[in-house]
């Protein structure tokens, strides 16, 4: 199986930036300790601070899957839930 190279999108809604991004940064330590996790970086838009983007790399789709209904995902979730104006999600392959 090929390695799984993901691209998040997360959009904010303007007065809820700070909140998003908070909750955004508690998923990175947990996340990097993930089995399968090689590189999961979050990054914010230095023109518009209500973008953010992670750029994920996982050893496999399947254990990406495996990440995706983790609790900490699900906790994310609850906790930005009506925060997020936009969420785009981008499965790649490097070539």
């Amino acid at each position: 199986m090929s390695k799984l190279t993901i691209v998040a999108n997360i959009k904010a809604h303007p007065e809820k930036i700070d909140l998003v991004k908070s909750e955004l940064e508690k998923l990175i330590p947990i996340t990097r300790a993930e089995k399968g996790c090689i590189q999961y970086d979050l990054h914010q838009d230095n023109e518009d601070p209500a973008h953010f983007l992670f750029y994920e790399n996982w050893e496999s789709r399947e254990l990406w899957q495996t990440h995706m209904n983790a609790p900490h995902l699900a906790q994310y979730m609850s906790a930005t839930e009506g925060a997020v104006a936009q969420f785009t999600l981008n499965e790649m392959t490097e070539i």
